[in-house]
C-alpha cells in the first residue's frame, strides 16, 4: 500500500519543529504573541489563515497558491494550497545553503561507535544534485515511481531528496523487509527503478541488500534500472539492469542535534529524520546501527559524544533497555539533552518513569506522541502548550495545531463530554494528511471514511480525561503494532495459509512486555498433517520471515481442530484473544457461534499447549 499526501512538505516542517522541541511556537509575524489556546483555536476555526499565512512565509514557493484548502472528508476530497508549486529538496536544501551552507545537516551515526561522519547542507545538496542528474540520465522522469531500499545512511537521504527534486515519486522500503514483501510494494506502486545498495551494516552484522533486490525484480517487469550505491567494500553480482554508484554520485567527505533513532524505512524516519528537520535547518542524526549494539548503553554514549539535543526513541527500545542495569545510562554526561519523546505505540507507565528520570534526569520534558503514516506528522502531543502547562506520564494529551478528535460510538454518535471513551477520530482535514492510496482511491475512502461518515477514522480508540485530554487505548481493527511497526493480522495469515498442508489461520495480537505487541497464530492443520504439527509450524515460521520479516513471525502457534466462527463465516476474534491471553472467565456473548463447543475445543488445546511449552522450559 503507498500513501498519497496533500502537502507533508508544510505538515512536516511543522509538526518536526514544535510538539518536540518547543512548548511556544513562533509560526508566523502574523500569528507571533499569540497563546497556544489561541494559535490552537484559529486552527479549527479558521484554517485557510492559520496555514495559508505560515505557508507563505516559511516555504519557498516557485509558484505562490490561488487558495488554501478545498476539502471535503465525507467524499474523500483533499486539496490543500490549490494553484501552487514548490520543491521539498529546495525546501530541505537550498534554502539553507543560501544562509549557511556549511552549518551540519546530517550526523551519520555508523554501526560502530565513534566513526560518526558529517555531511553539512552544501555537501547533501551537491550529493542529491549528482545523484538527480545521473537518476535522469537513465531516464527517470517526473512522475515515475522509484523504490528505494537502503540502510539509513546519508545516501538513502541523497535518495529521497534527489527522487524530490525531480518530480519522481517515491516509496522508501524498509531494508529489513524480504524479496517477496519488496516485490509486492514495488508491484503495488509499479515501480521502473529501485535504488539499494550492496549491503547494509547493522549490530555488527553484514547483510546482503543486493541479493534481495535481484530476487525482488524478477517477478517485477516493470523495473527498468537498479541504482546499486556502496555501503561495505565487498563486491556484488551486477546484471545488465544495474548501474554502479560507488564514483561520481556519493562523492563526500566527512546549531540543535535532533536524534530521532527511527529507521528511515518507516514513517517516522520519512518525516523526523529526513524532511521535518532537514526543511527546518537542522542538524539530524542518522543512526545506523541497534540500542545494545556493542552494549546497551549505545544511545547514550551517541548522546554523549554527538551532544544530541532531542532524542526521539520507541518505547520497544526503552522496553528493552529498562531491564539492564541503570548505570549503562548514567556512565554517559546527557546533559545536552532539552527534549525526550517516544513514538510508535502506547508508552507504558513503566518505560515512561525510566525514559524520563533515569535518562532524562527528571528535567527534560518527555512527551508521547501520537500519530500513523496516514497523518504524516504528530497529531495528538503533550507540546506545544502553554508556558509551563502539564505533562501526563504515557499520555498523548493534547491536539496539534489544526487536528480536531472526536470520539465516536459504536452507532456512529459523536460522543460528547469528558471521562469517555471511544473511537478515534478527527473531524476535519489537515495539510500533512494522506489525500488517497495510490492506485485504489476506494479501498482509501472505505479504511478511513466510510466507517464514520465525514470522519476520519484512525482505527484506534481513545479515553478523554475529566480535563479533555486524550488518552490513547489502541487499536480497534486487526493492525498490530510489533515494536512499533503495523502490520496488518491479515498479511500474516496469507502468508501462513500458503503452506500446503494449513488451510486456515487466524492471527491476533497480544501484549508483549518488550515489543508492546506480538502475533499469536491459531493454526488448522490438514488431517494427514496432524502427526507432524512441530514440522509444519518450523516451516511456518521459516515461511513468515521469508514472505514478509523475521519479526512478524508469530510467538506462539496453537494448533487447533477449527476456528469460532459465526453463522456467516466470521472468526469470532475476540474469544481467540481471551483464550491466547488466559482470560476465559467472562467470554461474552457466544450465540452467534455456528457450533459454541468449538470454545471449550480450543481452551482445552491451549492449556494443553501451555503445560508442554513450561514442560520444555
Amino acid at each position: 500500500m503507498v500513501m498519497q499526501y496533500a502537502s507533508c512538505s508544510v505538515a512536516n516542517f511543522f509538526a518536526y519543529s514544535y510538539p518536540i522541541g518547543a512548548a511556544q511556537p513562533v509560526l508566523s509575524s502574523h500569528l507571533a504573541g499569540k497563546t497556544y489556546s489561541d494559535l490552537y483555536e484559529l486552527s479549527v476555526k479558521d484554517p485557510e489563515t492559520f496555514w495559508g499565512s505560515i505557508a507563505k512565509e516559511r516555504l519557498a514557493w516557485t509558484k505562490p497558491f490561488d487558495q488554501v484548502t478545498d476539502c471535503d472528508l465525507s467524499s474523500g476530497k483533499i486539496n490543500w494550497f490549490l494553484g501552487g508549486q514548490l520543491n521539498v529538496s529546495v525546501n530541505c536544501l537550498d534554502v539553507h545553503v543560501a544562509k549557511d551552507p556549511d552549518r551540519v545537516a546530517l550526523i551519520w551515526e555508523k554501526d560502530e561507535p565513534g566513526t560518526e561522519e558529517r555531511i553539512t547542507y552544501r555537501e547533501l545538496l551537491e550529493m542529491t544534485c549528482r545523484l538527480a542528474n545521473t537518476l535522469k540520465s537513465y531516464g527517470v522522469q517526473r512522475g515515475e515511481r522509484v523504490a528505494i531500499y537502503m540502510p539509513v545512511s546519508p545516501m538513502a537521504v541523497a535518495a529521497m531528496m534527489a527522487c524530490a527534486r525531480i518530480g519522481a515519486v517515491h516509496t522508501v522500503v524498509f531494508a529489513g523487509f524480504s524479496s517477496e514483501a519488496l516485490a509486492g510494494r514495488i508491484q503495488d506502486a509499479q515501480c521502473k527503478f529501485v535504488i539499494t545498495c550492496n549491503q547494509g551494516v547493522r549490530g555488527g552484522r553484514i547483510f546482503d541488500l543486493k541479493s534481495t533486490v535481484d530476487k525482488a525484480v524478477k517477478s517485477c517487469p516493470s523495473i527498468r534500472h537498479v541504482f546499486v550505491a556502496k555501503r561495505t567494500n565487498n563486491s556484488v553480482p551486477m546484471g545488465k539492469l544495474d548501474i554502479s554508484l560507488e564514483e561520481y554520485v556519493f562523492d563526500y567527505t566527512p546549531g540543535d542535534v535532533f536524534g530521532c533513532v527511527a529507521d528511515i524505512g518507516w514513517i517516522t524516519g520519512h518525516s523526523y529524520v529526513v524532511y521535518g528537520p532537514l526543511c527546518n535547518g537542522a542538524t539530524s542524526v542518522l543512526f545506523e546501527s541497534t540500542p545494545v549494539y556493542p552494549n546497551p548503553g549505545r544511545y547514550w554514549e551517541t548522546v554523549q559524544r554527538l551532544r544530541i539535543n532531542q532524542f526521539y526513541g520507541a518505547p520497544t527500545a526503552i522496553r528493552l533497555l529498562l531491564k539492564y542495569e541503570e548505570n549503562w545510562v548514567k556512565k554517559y554526561d546527557r546533559s545536552s539533552l532539552k527534549t525526550l519523546a517516544s513514538v510508535g505505540e502506547p508508552i507504558n507507565h513503566e518505560a515512561w518513569e525510566w525514559f524520563h528520570n533515569v535518562v532524562g534526569d527528571g528535567r527534560c520534558p518527555l512527551v508521547d506522541t501520537w500519530w500513523q503514516t496516514e497523518t504524516g506528522g504528530v497529531c495528538i502531543a503533550p507540546l506545544p502548550a502553554e508556558p509551563g502547562a502539564e505533562i501526563r506520564p504515557a499520555m498523548a494529551m493534547r491536539p496539534f495545531f489544526g487536528i480536531q478528535p472526536a470520539l465516536l460510538g459504536e452507532k456512529g454518535q459523536i460522543i460528547t463530554g469528558n471521562d469517555v471513551s471511544g473511537a478515534l477520530c478527527i473531524s476535519q482535514p489537515w495539510p500533512g494528511m494522506a489525500r488517497t492510496i495510490f492506485g485504489d482511491h476506494q479501498r482509501f475512502m472505505d479504511a478511513y471514511f466510510k466507517p464514520y461518515q465525514g470522519q476520519y477514522f484512525t482505527g484506534d480508540g481513545a479515553y478523554r480525561t475529566e480535563d479533555g485530554y486524550y488518552q490513547i487505548t489502541g487499536r480497534m481493527d486487526d493492525v498490530i503494532n510489533i515494536s512499533g511497526h503495523r502490520l496488518g493480522t491479515a498479511e500474516i495469515e496469507d502468508a501462513l495459509d500458503e503452506h500446503p498442508d494449513v488451510p486456515e489461520t487466524a492471527v491476533i495480537g497480544i501484549p508483549h512486555e518488550i515489543k508492546g505487541e506480538v502475533p499469536f497464530a491459531f493454526v488448522v492443520l490438514k488431517e494427514s498433517a496432524s502427526e507432524n504439527q512441530q514440522a509444519v509450524v518450523e516451516e511456518l515460521r521459516h515461511l513468515v520471515a521469508t514472505k514478509i520479516a523475521k519479526y512478524a513471525v508469530p510467538d506462539n502457534f496453537l494448533v487447533v481442530k477449527r476456528l469460532p466462527k459465526t453463522r456467516s463465516g466470521k472468526i469470532m476474534r475476540r474469544i481467540l484473544r481471551k483464550v491466547a491471553m488466559q482470560d476465559t472467565s467472562n467470554l461474552g456473548d457466544v450465540s452467534t457461534l455456528d457450533d459454541p463447543s468449538v470454545v471449550s475445543e480450543i481452551i482445552e488445546a491451549h492449556k494443553h499447549y501451555r503445560s508442554h511449552k513450561e514442560g520444555r522450559l
